[in-house]
């Protein structure tokens, strides 16, 4: 059995008390596609140690409330994991965030985008056929990292899906998040992060659209065990 460890770069929100953590989340999106018992979540944003990267054989980078120019402590640790990782041929797989990362630590650019906070549905493209995902962000990738192709995209986002040549993968949007989920964090987040107009709009425009509660797992579990996106 393959043993992955899911790299989860959140950061505790009050807000959130009581919801599963992203990594949590991610674990049980992924159990869809893979054993359980091989998942371990490391909440390295709340102060957990990564680990040595013998210790598992392929690793997840989840999202993040950061962006990749930011200055949190684990920032500069999670990159040179990401360069040992890809060094020691470990597979990889990022979310959100994770995709961020590895294209901007690889030799890609991100940032801050000029399309916006984009938070609800959004549709990519992937092998020829359109889904809805769900997004929450701000920053995409703005160059393409050197070994990596786009496989998939949105209209907005042009590098929305990347494939390297070193056995690693990345999404921009966030196939771990069920409508539940999502619209209770906007819901906790209405008057705060979100005015309360702009939540009643996310809300709605999640609940008029249909996620496949297993959206690209399948995927996610071929690149975390040696595989390609595509069978």
């Amino acid at each position: 059995m393959v043993s992955i460890a899911i790299l989860d770069l959140t950061g505790h929100s009050p807000e959130m008390e009581g919801m599963a953590t992203a990594g949590e989340v991610i674990e049980t999106w992924l159990a869809r596609a893979l054993p359980s018992d091989g998942l371990t979540v490391i909440p390295v944003a709340e102060g957990a140690a990564l680990p040595e990267i013998a210790m598992f054989d392929s690793y997840l980078i989840s999202g993040s409330e950061k962006g990749v120019y930011d200055d949190a402590p684990w920032m500069k640790p999670a990159r040179d994991f990401l360069l040992s990782a890809r060094e020691a041929g470990k597979p990889l797989f990022g979310i959100c965030f994770g995709h961020q990362l590895m294209a901007d630590t690889f030799g890609g650019k991100a940032e801050l985008s000029g399309a916006g906070e984009r938070v609800g549905i959004e549709r990519f493209s992937f092998n020829g056929d359109e889904f809805a995902a769900h997004v929450w962000h701000r920053d995409q990738v703005t160059e393409l990292p050197p070994g990596a192709r786009v496989a998939g995209n949105a209209d907005y986002c042009p590098f929305g899906i990347l494939e390297y040549d070193f056995g690693a993968a990345s999404i921009q949007f966030h196939p771990e998040i069920d409508f539940a989920y999502f619209d209770e964090a906007v819901l906790r987040l209405s008057g705060n992060h979100f005015t309360e107009p702009r939540a009643s709009e996310i809300r709605a425009s999640i609940a008029s659209g249909s996620v496949a509660p297993d959206l690209f797992a399948e995927q996610a579990a071929r690149v975390l065990t040696g595989g390609r996106l595509s069978p």
